[in-house]
């Protein structure tokens, strides 16, 4: 048994090259609602030197409010967006020397698309135009990932080892009470439920059915590597490999 362990990068914390040590796949932010060209760059050279997948974070124009506040964009723009952003990071990997993976939407570009058909087309043309090579991560059976598969685009179905499930499968959003699992016990017994038997109980009690093909490992949170090192010893001892190698 396998899994995809990614981690967003470039973000202002300073967790990251820590992070890169454990993860297998790194998802760097593009500026829209953190970093810039030389927290890009930078978090492109240490992907490349930990050996780890590089993938663009495009989010919402929303620096500040981190990406999370919910936006009505007409698709047209969305899509110009989110080429700019994939393109960019593109570009910076390949001047390196190495290349993209994948691209995985950020905060509430992420979660309104995993809901909202539209906007889903929107980022999956927008990263089948720039190389319809990439993988496109997305909530797992969400409309994200209908509507690039339906465009013929490879994709990795996310879940979240510190995140509230709601009974349709989408995650309980931020602001309300069980958004997050705070018992690092908890977090590894869901996620290791999630990977090996692929069903999590959502916070009304329903088992939901998901396919966790890459974990989501938050690298903004207070324990955050203690729980990345938690986490890869549970893999590890249920022989679970951890690779971005699909």
């Amino acid at each position: 048994m396998k899994v995809d362990l990614n981690a967003d990068l470039g973000e202002g914390c300073g967790n990251d090259h820590a992070l890169l040590q454990l993860v297998s796949s790194a998802n760097i932010a593009c500026g829209f609602h953190a970093g810039d060209a030389g927290t890009m760059l930078q978090s492109v050279r240490w992907a490349l030197a930990s050996g780890v997948a590089i993938g663009a974070h495009p989010s919402f124009p929303d620096r500040e409010n981190f990406g999370r506040t919910r936006m009505t964009l007409p698709p047209g723009l969305v899509y110009a967006q989110v080429v700019y952003q994939i393109g960019a990071l593109k570009a910076m990997a390949e001047s390196e020397g190495g290349s993209l993976a994948h691209v995985k939407p950020h905060g509430m570009l992420y979660n309104q698309s995993a809901q909202d058909p539209a906007l889903a087309d929107a980022i999956a043309r927008a990263v089948k135009a720039v190389d319809p090579r990439l993988v496109l991560v997305g909530l797992a059976n969400s409309e994200s990932i209908r509507v690039a598969q339906a465009l013929g685009l490879s994709t990795r179905e996310e879940v979240f080892a510190d995140r509230g499930y709601q009974s349709d499968g989408s995650l309980v959003p931020r602001a309300q009470p069980g958004a997050l699992v705070d018992s690092d016990e908890m977090a590894i017994a869901r996620t290791l439920g999630m990977v090996a038997r692929g069903e999590v109980q959502s916070l009304s009690g329903e088992w939901v059915r998901v396919r966790a093909e890459t974990v989501c490992l938050h690298g903004d949170g207070a324990h955050a590597l203690a729980f990345a090192r938690q986490l890869r010893k549970a893999f590890a001892e249920q022989h679970i490999l951890v690779t971005s190698e699909r």
